[in-house]
């Protein structure tokens, strides 16, 4: 079911992982953010579009994970964006033959039969350096930033103030690093950085996963997450409600603790010059 947000935004909810699909309303049609996740939910997506009588003439991807790349045939062909990178790491998965097994390791076991990968990860890059989604619709600006997954950007909606987050600023999930990045660390404390130069501007965020915020709750998840990355680079007792006993999913402390071990023995190997 699509949730009004903001003037002109709406969010669908997934059961996986609270994972949030973005709809834009523009004049002829609205733009799609992130649709997901199971073939049922995205049918559901479809059907409400319907009702509200607007077709998709637009998609976005925030980032290449795959949770953030599918599609039903019900969407139709509108053009799906994301920034170069993004697309770029699609292709590449995409041309390996055996693309479908790798994504199928990381699947939720509970949907794993319920995810269509018919349409999944057909990413047309913006131009380098575009600042805006081109389509008939409200300004959306791109926010790329090195945070995460390759390529990942946010958007911020200009008339209604909402920033669509992708995988950050969660309330659900702690900081997921990209340890396959060469500086994990500085990478996601410049993209905090980057949301927290727009934290004025923005009266809703939605993360990828998790629950829509007001635009003061920005500020309180930017500090958590800030709070999260220096630990896991300085060291020390974390105190974040994401993981331990609070945390909503028990799995999420193992991957706390595995993220943290593999920062540290990053750390060590730069200090030894090990690759």
């Amino acid at each position: 079911m699509l949730t009004h947000v903001a003037e002109g935004v709406l969010v669908h909810e997934s059961e996986f992982l609270q994972s949030n699909a973005v709809v834009v309303q523009g004049r002829d049609g609205v733009l799609l953010v992130d649709p997901g996740i199971t073939r049922d939910e995205l049918a559901c997506i479809a059907a409400d579009l319907r009702l509200l009588g607007q077709p998709v003439v637009a998609g976005f991807a925030t980032h290449p994970d795959w949770d953030h790349v599918l599609w039903h045939e019900a969407f139709g062909d509108a053009p799906r964006y994301g920034t170069a990178r993004c697309a770029a790491s699609l292709r590449e998965l995409l041309v390996q033959p055996d693309w479908r097994d790798q994504i199928a390791e990381g699947l939720p076991p509970e949907h794993a039969d319920e995810i269509p990968m018919e349409l999944l990860g057909l990413v047309t890059a913006l131009p380098a350096g575009a600042e805006r989604i081109p389509w008939d619709g409200p300004t959306v600006r791109v926010l790329e930033h090195r945070a995460h997954a390759p390529g990942h950007a946010a958007l911020l909606i200009e008339d209604s103030g909402v920033l669509v987050a992708g995988d950050m600023v969660s309330d659900i999930l702690m900081p997921f690093l990209d340890l396959q990045a060469h500086h994990p660390i500085e990478d996601y404390l410049a993209a905090l950085q980057l949301y927290e130069s727009l934290a004025d501007d923005v009266r809703c965020v939605v993360p990828g996963h998790g629950s829509v915020g007001e635009g003061d709750q920005l500020r309180e998840r930017l500090r958590l997450d800030r709070a999260y990355v220096l630990t896991a680079r300085d060291g020390g007792d974390f105190d974040d409600p994401r993981i331990g006993r609070p945390a909503p999913w028990d799995w999420l402390t193992d991957v706390h603790e595995w993220q943290v071990r593999s920062l540290a023995e990053q750390s060590r190997n730069e200090e030894t010059g090990r690759p």
